[in-house]
């Protein structure tokens, strides 16, 4: 199979679920499919509401449209840690301040926008020179979230202690995310000491990411999710392949197996936390 072919479909799971961070918008290769048939396939194996996320103005703006024209979607709006760093390099300080000024007005325009993020900060691809800017624009986007009441969604790529600082300085929403977990047990625990949801993407099948499974196992069952970050993080056998929403019953399989748990009891367990975590059923 090449890299950029669709994986099969697996199993259907036994009790629907949400994927809870998914940019349908955006595409790889080949495998790349509008976002009608991403919804339909991940419908026939259970898994059948998504949280569209978007990372950029292009992309906030596709996600309000699309939750508010299909009933299966939610949205949530940010700019994505390095675009923040981007958008001053390329425009200025008055591009930025427009970007946050538009971000602010799209978290608001419709009751289908559930969620200010991703955002949060990255280590991995701003350097020290974008990294101010980068906790700027965390900070806004916590603001906004708690001004809106809307669920934060946070990113963080090796900045694990940073991230916490920020919360601990802002005050965190009464709702918010840590999208894709990297971090281990102790992280875990620092986390859900300030009331996160921990959610867990194709990583925690990965065979060198035992700490977050460690994680995995710790968290309360009413404090985890369930997230593909499609197009990327393809949960194991396929890794390396696109990702896409239909897969997530991979990564469910993986964290009822760690955690011990029956199936079909831990999929209704992460549909109504996703609700939960997102402001209510939709």
């Amino acid at each position: 199979m090449g890299e950029h072919e669709r994986p099969p479909a697996p199993e259907p799971l036994p009790h629907p679920v949400i994927d809870n961070h998914c940019h349908l918008d955006i595409g790889r290769g080949e495998a790349a499919w509008d976002a009608g048939e991403a919804i339909a396939a991940a419908a026939a194996v259970g898994v059948t509401r998504i949280v569209q996320i978007g990372c950029d103005l292009r992309g906030a703006r596709w996600a309000v449209d699309a939750a508010a024209e299909r009933p299966e979607l939610i949205a949530g709006v940010a700019l994505h840690p390095n675009e923040a760093p981007r958008i001053v390099e390329e425009g200025g300080r008055a591009a930025l301040e427009a970007a946050w000024a538009e971000i602010e007005r799209l978290a608001g325009a419709h009751p289908k926008v559930r969620a200010v993020g991703e955002t949060g900060l990255d280590a991995f691809r701003t350097g020290e020179e974008g990294r101010a800017v980068q906790v700027e624009s965390f900070r806004r986007h916590v603001d906004l979230a708690k001004r809106l009441d809307k669920t934060l969604v946070i990113h963080d790529r090796d900045t694990h202690d940073e991230v916490l600082e920020v919360l601990d300085s802002e005050g965190a929403p009464e709702r918010w995310v840590m999208h894709c977990f990297s971090g281990d047990a102790d992280f875990a625990r620092a986390c859900l000491d300030r009331g996160a949801y921990l959610s867990f993407a194709g990583t925690v099948t990965f065979k060198n990411a035992q700490p977050v499974r460690d994680a995995l196992r710790l968290a309360p069952r009413d404090r985890i999710l369930v997230e593909t970050d499609a197009p990327y993080l393809t949960p194991t056998p396929h890794r390396g392949r696109t990702n896409a929403s239909y897969l997530v019953p991979l990564t469910v399989r993986t964290m009822a197996a760690e955690r011990g748990e029956d199936l079909a009891e831990l999929c209704a367990a992460l549909e109504a936390t996703t609700e939960e975590a997102f402001g209510g059923a939709w």
